[in-house]
């Protein structure tokens, strides 16, 4: 992203206190770089093998505005038809997750009027699912993700099916670019073809249930014995597990510990069970009706 744009709002204030931490951390393997080169030299005038060490990052690559000025501003006079975005996962740490939203709106308005062509589409891939820790957020990143739909011509696809628990960087990238490319078929070339997974309406309380409605529901299905992942919450707004029946296009959720349902929520949490999918087999986003 352009320095500029991030100083142009002032509610992205917090990128830069974060990236205050990001350049101690900068100084810390700017330290560690100089012991290591002092190594090497030794080693050589001693006659001894270099000594290896864990790779580092250009330090320059930690100032904003610096990823753009070398990787991205030079493409602005060449012609675009759309972009895909991969998101990596350090936007999930506590301190940053709920920021997200409003910086990539402006990433996205920024480079949309850096080219100066238009709102042409921007496909992003939701983050998948990662057990990380306590200190990550990643079902409040994916509700953030959520939110940037808003903008005009942008599509995402889930990956909550595909990931891997265990490891940050999930092997399977066939289905996500089959989800994305389904997403550009449907945007930017404007076919007839279903793209997304079902997509969070709204909830409705029933009595004792709570019924879910989504976009992109046709031919709701479980893949397994059962809806897993799902919680509902009374007007406290403690989630505790509940039980979903699908209805057509809809779920109806109940949890004997919840006789008043309020909320709902699916897959929220770093590494849910998710089951959830449409007629294409495209998976439902997880969200919370809490929001």
């Amino acid at each position: 992203m352009r320095l500029a744009a991030l100083g142009e709002d002032a509610s992205l204030a917090p990128v830069f206190v974060a990236r205050g931490k990001m350049l101690e951390r900068a100084t810390d393997a700017e330290r560690e770089i100089r012991v290591e080169q002092r190594q090497r030299e030794e080693a050589k005038a001693l006659g001894k093998p270099e000594p290896k060490f864990p790779w580092h990052p250009q330090l320059a690559s930690w100032g904003p505005g610096m990823l753009w000025n070398g990787m991205i501003a030079p493409l602005t006079p060449m012609a675009i038809r759309g972009v895909i975005w991969y998101q990596g996962e350090s936007n999930s740490k506590l301190e940053r997750v709920h920021s997200y939203d409003r910086i990539m709106r402006t990433l996205i308005e920024d480079w949309r009027r850096q080219w100066g062509v238009g709102d042409f589409p921007f496909l992003y891939v939701q983050i998948s699912s990662f057990t990380s820790t306590p200190a990550e957020d990643w079902a409040s990143l994916r509700q953030q993700q959520v939110k940037t739909l808003e903008m005009k011509n942008t599509a995402m696809a889930v990956t909550i099916d595909i990931g891997n628990p265990v490891d940050v960087h999930p092997t399977n990238k066939l289905d996500v670019g089959l989800r994305l490319a389904r997403a550009a078929r449907a945007l930017s070339y404007g076919e007839p073809v279903e793209y997304a997974g079902p997509m969070f309406r709204q909830a409705t309380p029933e009595g004792n249930a709570i019924r879910v409605w989504f976009d992109h529901a046709q031919g709701l299905t479980a893949k397994g014995a059962g809806v897993t992942g799902v919680e509902v919450a009374g007007a406290d707004g403690k989630f505790l597990p509940a039980s979903a029946t699908i209805d057509g296009p809809t779920l109806v959720v109940t949890s004997p510990e919840v006789p008043v349902p309020v909320f709902v929520r699916y897959g929220w949490a770093n590494s849910p069970q998710c089951n959830l999918f449409n007629a294409e087999g495209l998976p439902a986003s997880p969200f919370t009706s809490e929001q």
